[in-house]
């Protein structure tokens, strides 16, 4: 017999194996010496009193063994004769689509325009210390995708999209925590993701899979309306038995080819705003009414939303202990994004404050057609360069003073290393979203009283929330809706928002191809 106990424990109380078994075994009202073998299976943190506790699920089995979980990797099997499937993208739609080849026979050939992750490193540097942006290689492109660079938050929404113990799953057998598997709000770092991007790697090779790194795709091979493989700027030719397109939300010359091939896109809502960030002791205060917390809670976070006329104006990509960092994918823009370490000891925190953007909201770009949407990102990103020094600092101003209209006089420490400057950000923006901004700075500060600070400021921009284009796919058969042979899949194409659920798509897309092309697991 096997049973699920919810308990409530202090954080240090949590930190003891004999407090957490004996509080679960009275709580259930067994006898000890029943117990045969138990286990954490979810944690969380439940900060609504002074007094916050941390929430315990334990699994206990009573004159039983727990059942022994095989390992997923123990599936993998010899592709390197298998099937074809073209990958373009290593980010993590790309490289769990190629772990799920393993699973089906079939050989996953990734094409990644970027560099490797140890490789890719000396470039973000650049980017940090000189402002010197390489297109192919950056915070978004690259081993691992703009996920390794990230909170590397690992939750989402999308529950039914597919198995989500799955991944994280792989993601421990790569050499992640196993906490990842019960922490409801669980994160690796972005100083642990590269070791498990580049062990992932690793897998897919030594079963015969392929990755191709410095191989950025310049055009489609296709025969009539099948889609056969890609080419390359470096003069490469890749072809297979499928394409799997998953190239990220920063693609945009991707979505020009596909546009300029006559390949149906479609404009898609997204978002754009700035990233707030805070004293993440300011942050822990209103969460925790702890200040200096304790050391045994992690740092702690918030999640935003409302309504303003008609728009959601939300958080994105909450950073707890985290940095600001530069974004851009080519030179002559500003963009910022938030990341932080496994150990979340940033003294900031960060969050992405954006407004949702319809399709009536781009009518003045309507003449890009389903290029709308990334031509307002860029014009936002290039105008916000435009007033820089042409290096990437970027524009900033205190919360306070960017809700009364007034340029900052001084700024306050932050963790963005190319540096700030005071501007006024609502200038940069179209005005309804600058003023859906405003509005929704007040009523965040309404429900979470305090979060206008004195030191709290805003950084601009914050546009790469999500892509503003889709790449349309029968919902069946996952294939393009038009070309035959090409799976749209990911962020990129406009059916996924985060590592998880661009994994879990990833994963369903072979899937998909493994049934189209008569191959079984």
């Amino acid at each position: 017999m096997n049973m699920l106990i919810d308990i409530a424990l202090s954080p240090l109380e949590a930190t003891m194996n004999d407090m957490i078994f004996q509080s679960a075994v009275r709580q259930a009202g067994l006898d000890e010496d029943s117990v045969t073998s138990w286990a954490i299976k979810k944690r969380s943190v439940d900060a609504r009193s002074k007094h916050p506790k941390i929430m315990l699920t334990v699994e206990v089995f009573v004159n039983e063994e727990a059942p022994k979980v095989p390992l997923i990797s123990e599936g993998f099997r010899d592709v390197s004769k298998g099937k074809r499937v073209i990958i373009v993208g290593a980010g993590p739609a790309g490289y769990f689509a190629g772990l799920e080849c393993l699973l089906h026979g079939l050989k996953p050939v990734i094409v990644e325009r970027g560099k490797d992750a140890r490789a890719r490193r000396r470039d973000l540097r650049a980017i940090q210390q000189f402002g010197i942006v390489n297109p192919d290689s950056n915070y978004c492109f690259g081993e691992g995708g703009a996920g390794t660079y990230s909170d590397g938050k690992l939750w989402t929404n999308s529950k039914k999209r597919g198995d989500i113990r799955k991944v994280l799953q792989l993601l421990v057998e790569h050499g992640a925590h196993e906490r990842i598997l019960i922490d409801t709000h669980a994160h690796i770092g972005s100083n642990k993701l590269p070791g498990i991007i580049q062990s992932i790697r690793e897998t897919i090779e030594k079963y015969g899979g392929e990755i191709h790194f410095e191989s950025r795709v310049n055009g489609f091979l296709m025969n009539n309306d099948r889609m056969l493989g890609v080419s390359c700027a470096n003069g490469s030719e890749f072809r297979g038995d499928a394409v799997i397109l998953a190239t990220g939300h920063s693609a945009r010359d991707i979505f020009t080819m596909l546009l300029d091939a006559g390949i149906h896109i479609e404009s898609k809502p997204f978002a754009i705003g700035v990233r707030a960030e805070h004293p993440q002791s300011y942050i822990d205060e209103i969460r925790y009414k702890q200040n200096p917390r304790d050391p045994l809670l992690p740092a702690s976070s918030y999640k935003l939303v409302e309504q303003v006329h008609g728009r959601g104006v939300f958080s994105f990509c909450m950073c707890p202990g985290g940095l600001i960092v530069p974004a851009a994918t080519a030179p002559g823009e500003i963009v910022v994004n938030g990341m932080s370490m496994s150990r979340r000891d940033s003294p900031y925190a960060n969050s992405g404050i954006v407004v949702a953007i319809e399709q009536e909201d781009l009518k003045e770009y309507s003449r890009y057609g389903p290029l709308a949407g990334m031509h307002l990102q860029a014009e936002i990103e290039q105008k916000v360069f435009g007033i820089g020094d042409g290096s990437q600092k970027a524009p900033a101003q205190r919360l306070k003073d960017f809700l009364k209209g007034k340029v900052s006089g001084s700024l306050p420490k932050s963790s963005y290393i190319p540096g700030l400057y005071s501007a006024d950000l609502a200038s940069l923006f179209p005005a309804h979203i600058a003023d859906r901004l405003k509005n929704g700075f007040r009523a965040f500060d309404k429900s979470m009283r305090g979060y206008v600070h004195e030191d709290a400021v805003i950084v601009a921009t914050e546009s790469r929330t999500s892509s503003p284009v889709r790449i349309p796919r029968d919902p069946v058969s996952r294939e393009h809706v038009s070309v035959k042979g090409c799976y749209p899949c990911g962020e990129g194409a406009g059916y996924a928002g985060g590592i998880v659920s661009a994994a879990m798509d990833g994963q369903n897309t072979v899937k998909a191809v493994a049934h189209a092309l008569g191959v079984h697991q």
